[in-house]
């Protein structure tokens, strides 16, 4: 039997080159098991250290015990150290091009001397939990401006498109300095109510001809949106699209007005072609000024300071409750009653709350 040949065979005499290099594993068992602390994670970021900035991110949204106290310490210089910016969060469906609009939109803003932040985040698996966080081969040109810093996060179990801390991490990067937070979202339909309780301005991506447009009139996820933005308005897609922004425009008269007193647009762009992008920034900034002039961007970043207030007293309570010693005693039992119809799921989670108040 004659030998296969591949590619793949080595040729003889040459040396293969190590698979990782050498220079990162030192550099990794260097660093293993170890933390820097807030300190100098805060004198980092005051120094626009943007490894210090990615690590203390990393802190922030650790979930072990030991890192809480730190996080809180980090969270705190950020109010102190806060820099006024803009926050704009960006959805649509998957496959709409939000990750190429946001580079092509980034772009523009760097190159005025504008400093951009990107949370992009990507959905983690309900079976391995993980994530690919791939959002950074996405956007080559952006990953590389000296203007841009891209920090992908998995949502974990969180709904909404978000991450858990993405609050926290939009805290740290105006305490950073950067002029413009976009924070990417899953794209998972009509429950991005989370996105858009903490950021300044709502952006939603749609698609001409995809067969969405009867879904995208849908209450919910159009009455939040500050502005409709039809991409990928190029090439045989462009009549499409001018057609798309008719129907929209007529959908918007059906809901009823804002109390902040701003109409929400519609624009086509073309992303991949940077056409019409520039447009969208004007009608952000914009949006930007009105809101400040009549005072309900200052009154809508209060009321996201109280939404999150609220939302860390559930996510604590829930963490204090799974974690508490008697709850844990009983809770694969019950999970196993509940899989095989003993109980009812309602009688299991009165059982391990009345465990939880009697040994608190």
């Amino acid at each position: 039997m004659k030998p296969i040949k591949t590619a793949l065979t080595e040729q003889a005499g040459v040396t293969p080159q190590p698979s990782i290099n050498p220079r990162a594993v030192a550099l990794w068992q260097q660093n293993k098991g170890a933390r820097p602390t807030a300190a100098a994670l805060i004198e980092g970021i005051k120094q626009h250290n943007r490894v210090a900035l990615s690590r203390a991110i990393t802190l922030v949204e650790s979930t072990l015990p030991d890192w809480a106290t730190e996080a809180e310490q980090l969270i705190q210089f950020c109010l102190m150290w806060a820099r006024p910016c803009l926050r704009i969060g960006i959805t649509g469906v998957p496959g709409v091009g939000k990750s190429t609009f946001i580079e092509t939109f980034g772009t523009l803003l760097t190159q005025q001397g504008l400093k951009v932040a990107v949370l992009a985040i990507d959905p983690s698996s309900s079976l391995s939990r993980g994530s690919i966080l791939g959002d950074k081969t996405r956007m080559e040109t952006l990953v590389n401006d000296p203007l841009a810093f891209i920090r992908p996060s998995a949502s974990g179990t969180t709904l909404g498109g978000v991450a858990r801390k993405t609050r926290e991490a939009m805290m740290l990067c105006e305490a950073f300095g950067f002029d413009v937070i976009l924070v990417e979202t899953v794209g998972v339909g009509q429950s991005e109510t989370l996105v858009h309780q903490m950021v300044d301005f709502f952006l939603l991506l749609k698609l001409a001809g995809a067969g969405d447009e009867l879904q995208g009139i849908k209450r919910g996820i159009m009455e939040m949106a500050d502005a409709v933005i039809i991409n990928k308005a190029d090439g045989d897609n462009i009549n499409k699209a001018r057609l798309a922004k008719t129907e929209f425009q007529r959908a918007l008269h059906y809901f009823p007005p804002k109390e902040t007193g701003w109409i929400p647009k519609v624009q086509c762009c073309s992303a991949i072609e940077g056409a019409g992008v520039n447009e969208v920034w004007q009608l952000i900034q914009q949006f930007e000024t009105e809101q400040k002039q009549n005072g309900h961007f200052e009154q809508r970043r209060r009321q996201q300071n109280q939404q999150w207030m609220r939302q860390t007293i559930q996510d604590q309570l829930f963490q204090s409750f799974m974690t508490h010693p008697a709850v844990q005693e009983q809770v694969s039992q019950l999970e196993q009653q509940v899989e095989l119809g003993v109980i009812s799921p309602f009688s299991a989670a009165q059982q391990l709350i009345e465990r939880y108040r009697a040994n608190k």
